[in-house]
C-alpha cells in the first residue's frame, strides 16, 4: 500500500513539474490535445469510424492539391511499424530496392528490408553527408532495381535530404518512389504529388503533434492496389489494412489506439488553427534559427557545416573541448528547470541533439538557452 502511494505521489508530482520534451518526437503537445484523450471510445462505434475517415481525408488534403490520386492508411505502433509495413507489402518477390541511407533511419530501413529478404542496394554516405545524384543516376543502371527509398529529414544530424531533386531521377527511371517524411510531414511544406511520390510515410506524433501510438501512410491508390497479396506479415499487411478502412468507413481490423487516435484529430485542427504547414514551418525555422545563434553563442558547435541543408527539426551539437563536460550532468540540470533534450546518434562523434518541433515557442528556446548559459558558468 505504501508502494502505491508513493507512486501516486510521483505521478502527481511529475504533472505539476511538467518539462518541455525538446525531441523529434515524442514531443511537447499541447494541454486541449491532452485533454481530448479523457474519454473513451468504441472501435465499432460509427462516430469514431467517422472520425478515422475525417482524418484520412484532411491528411491526404495536407499532403497534395490533388487529392484524388491518393490515400491514406493508418497503422498501429510507432512510424517504424509504418515504415516496415510499406517494405512488406509493396515489394513484390521479384523485386529490388535501392535505399539511400545517411543516418541512423536509412540504416534501419536497410535492415528491415533485409530482415524481410528483399534484395536490397544500399548507397550509403556518411552521417553528415547529402546524396550525390550522380550516385543515384549511376545506381539506377540497374534494371533489375524496382523500388527507391530515402529519408526526408534524418533526425540523426538534422539533415534535409533534396527529395525533389532525387524522386526526378527516380521517376524518369520509372521506380517506385518511397520517402520516410517521419519527422518532416505536417512541419515542412510539400506537395506529394509534385514531387510524385508514390508512398510517404510518417507518425502522428510528429509535427502534427500528436501523441504516440500510429504511423500513417500516404499512397497513390493504384500503388495500394497493386500491394494485394504482397505482404510478409499479417498485422504489417498494407493492403488489408487500407482495404478494411475503406470498405468498412473506417475501421480497423485489430484494435486501434482510440485516445491517440481523438488526440491527432484535434491536432489536425490545432495545426489548421495555426494556419497550416507553412504558418508551422515559420515557427520551427525561427526556433531552430534562435536556437542554433544562441547556442553558437554559448560556445557550441554545430555538426552539420554552415552549407548544410538544415532541417527546421532539430539541430545536433558537438561536446565543447572541456575534459570535464558531461552530457548527463547537463540533461539532468536542463530536466530540473524544464527542459528535456536528446543524446547523440552520431557514429563516432561525441554529440547531443535538441529539437525544437512540438509545442515549443521563440520564448521556451529563450528560456532554454538562459539555462543552459546558468548551467555553462
Amino acid at each position: 500500500m505504501n508502494a502505491q502511494i508513493e507512486l501516486a505521489n510521483t505521478i502527481e508530482n511529475d504533472v505539476e513539474n511538467e518539462y518541455l520534451l525538446l525531441t523529434p518526437g515524442p514531443l511537447s503537445t499541447s494541454k486541449s490535445v491532452r485533454r481530448v484523450m479523457q474519454r473513451d471510445w468504441c472501435t465499432w462505434d460509427k462516430e469514431y469510424n467517422a472520425l478515422v475517415q475525417e482524418i484520412r481525408s484532411r491528411l491526404v488534403a495536407l499532403a497534395t492539391a490533388k487529392p484524388e490520386q491518393y490515400s491514406a492508411v493508418l497503422m498501429q505502433g510507432s512510424g517504424s511499424f509504418s515504415v516496415e509495413a510499406v517494405l512488406g507489402s509493396a515489394i513484390p518477390q521479384n523485386g529490388k530496392i535501392l535505399i539511400i541511407n545517411n543516418g541512423a533511419y536509412g540504416a534501419r530501413m536497410v535492415q528491415m528490408a533485409r530482415c524481410l529478404k528483399i534484395d536490397v542496394v544500399e548507397l550509403r554516405y556518411p552521417e553528415m553527408q547529402i546524396p550525390q545524384l550522380a550516385d543515384i543516376e549511376k545506381a539506377l543502371e540497374d534494371d533489375n532495381i524496382t523500388h527507391v527509398s530515402c529519408v526526408h529529414c534524418e533526425t540523426t544530424t538534422g539533415l534535409l535530404n533534396p527529395i525533389q531533386a532525387i524522386g526526378s531521377i527516380v521517376k524518369a527511371k520509372n521506380k517506385v518512389w518511397i520517402v520516410d517524411a517521419m519527422s518532416s510531414f505536417g512541419g515542412v511544406p510539400m506537395d506529394i504529388a509534385e514531387l510524385e511520390i508514390d508512398f510517404l510515410i510518417s507518425s502522428a506524433n510528429k509535427c502534427i503533434q500528436g501523441v504516440p501510438g500510429f504511423g500513417f501512410i500516404l499512397a497513390k491508390r493504384e500503388q495500394l492496389q497493386a500491394c494485394k497479396g504482397l505482404a510478409c506479415s499479417v498485422s504489417l499487411d498494407l493492403y488489408d489494412q487500407w482495404n478494411t478502412m475503406e470498405q468498412h468507413n473506417g475501421k480497423w481490423r485489430f484494435t486501434s489506439p482510440t485516445h491517440v487516435v481523438r488526440a491527432f484529430y484535434q491536432a489536425l485542427l490545432e495545426l489548421e488553427q495555426e494556419g497550416g504547414v507553412t504558418a508551422r514551418y515559420q515557427r520551427y525555422f525561427n526556433n531552430q534559427k534562435r536556437l542554433a545563434a544562441g547556442m553558437q553563442a554559448l560556445g557550441f558547435e554545430m555538426v552539420l557545416e554552415q552549407d548544410a541543408p538544415q532541417s527546421p527539426i532539430i539541430t545536433t551539437f558537438l561536446y565543447p573541448n572541456e575534459a570535464d563536460f558531461s552530457f548527463q550532468a547537463l540533461y539532468e540540470n536542463l530536466k530540473q528547470a524544464g527542459f528535456v533534450i536528446y543524446p547523440g546518434k552520431v557514429t563516432d562523434l561525441n554529440c547531443f541533439r535538441i529539437g525544437n518541433i512540438g509545442e515549443i515557442y521563440l520564448d521556451d528556446i529563450e528560456r532554454l538557452l538562459t539555462a543552459i548559459e546558468h548551467y555553462r558558468i
